[in-house]
């Protein structure tokens, strides 16, 4: 038993490369994720998508048809986004790993790290505004 936890801990610890625990630039981040659409997870549940458009825009969802168009920036070792609802800067550090990127939430980094799911070139679905009388 203990040589099945250990093997167990050395797969774990290779599932991350070395190099990942550099953040990754702002010029890295934009070459990775330009003209992608991104499905984040959290702890094996489906959490959002982001579309990343040209000249550092973007637009996200929480998968539920209602976007929000922002933009990024590069905040030394974080990468920063503003959205169109919220001019506070969510700030995030970005690491390559095997399996795509993984982010850490900043602003509370306890609270949220995401890691991508899949991704694709289509664009994402988005609903147009609420009509109502």
């Amino acid at each position: 038993m203990k040589q099945l936890m250990t093997r167990a801990a050395l797969i774990g610890l290779m599932a991350f490369p070395v190099g990942a625990a550099e953040p990754l630039s702002g010029a890295e981040f934009e070459s990775y994720v330009t003209g992608k659409t991104l499905y984040f997870g959290q702890n094996g549940d489906a959490y959002g998508v982001e579309e990343y458009l040209d000249d550092r825009r973007v637009r996200w969802s929480f998968l539920d048809g209602q976007c929000k168009d922002g933009i990024w920036y590069e905040e030394g070792e974080l990468i920063c986004f503003v959205y169109e609802d919220n001019p506070n800067p969510q700030c995030w550090s970005f690491f390559r790993d095997r399996d795509g990127l993984r982010a850490i939430f900043q602003n509370n980094p306890e609270a949220t790290t995401l890691y991508e799911a899949r991704q694709s070139d289509e664009p994402m679905m988005c609903l147009g505004p609420e009509i109502g009388v």
